[in-house]
């Protein structure tokens, strides 16, 4: 009797499930449509990448990547969940699965690569100096004796110390936001991080014409979209989202939305799984 009870049961469950299915039931397979969502992983606070603005709403190059490759997913703006995620916390998310993809100004590199599979890369940027627009800057030796901002923890003002001004004087806070206002006031002589999140902060309309970048690219960073581990379909899904973005132009209006008002001179879209050391 048990054994009956069990295959009916089972049955039942084989009957729902079809009719589910037949019925296209909410799922988050990645074909997007039919009330199906997904949630993408991006950072809140860096203005022209990744944006939550106090009304609610999401901004930044990094933002417009990612809607346009849900949307080639198969999923339309309202069946996107931005998910803040900080830089610490991207491979967890990932491996526990709070995040379909992430594009969150995420550097591919050897270390990363062994924790999470990366589509792209969709941007080169470079780590450069934010500086004032009525200054300039002609190399990195330049700053010896100068004031240099950047975020405690962040390794590109010790890169600047290290490898081409050990005699800058080095000023850390907790946040760049914090460095631009010190840039404003004179306090500091240039802020340094990636070229891109430099230029996003020099783009808002309070600081539009205040600042410029030096355009010194002390390195390379490549940035990808992550996604979980040994998830190759997706990777390969994404890669051709991206290949189409730069074939329509969208990348291109993009970058120009985003980082103009700051005279960024990105690099051309990268090739899709050209990783430049």
């Amino acid at each position: 009797m048990k054994l009956h009870k069990a295959s009916a049961a089972a049955a039942a469950v084989l009957v729902l499930s079809l009719t589910a299915t037949a019925c296209g039931g909410d799922s988050d397979s990645g074909d997007g449509g039919g009330g199906k969502k997904i949630t993408v992983g991006i950072k809140y606070d860096q203005p022209g990448l990744g944006l939550k603005t106090p009304d609610g709403k999401f901004t930044g190059f990094d933002v417009a990547v990612a809607t346009y490759v849900a949307k080639e997913l198969g999923y339309d703006a309202k069946d996107i969940t931005f998910k803040e995620t900080k830089s610490a916390d991207r491979e967890t998310a990932l491996s526990r699965g709070d995040v379909d993809f992430i594009a969150a100004t995420y550097s591919i590199n050897d270390e990363r690569k062994q924790k999470v599979d990366f589509a792209g890369p969709y941007l080169l940027a470079h780590q450069d100096l934010l500086i004032r627009s009525d200054e300039n800057v002609a190399k990195g030796e330049d700053l010896n004796g100068k004031k240099l901002c950047s975020v405690t923890g962040s390794t590109s003002a010790q890169n600047v110390k290290k490898d081409f001004a050990p005699n800058a004087q080095l000023k850390q806070v907790g946040t760049y936001s914090e460095c631009i206002a010190a840039l404003q006031s004179g306090a500091v002589d240039a802020v340094t991080t990636d070229d891109s999140i430099l230029a996003g902060f020099a783009a808002q309309d309070q600081y539009k014409g205040k600042f410029k970048l030096a355009g010194l690219k002390l390195s390379n960073e490549n940035y990808g979209i992550g996604v979980k581990k040994g998830d190759k379909a997706m990777v390969d899904k994404i890669n051709a989202a991206l290949e189409k973005m730069v074939k329509d132009k969208a990348w291109d209006k993009a970058v120009a939305d985003n980082f103009g008002p700051a005279n960024y001179k990105s690099e051309p879209a990268p090739k899709i799984g050209n990783i430049v050391k």
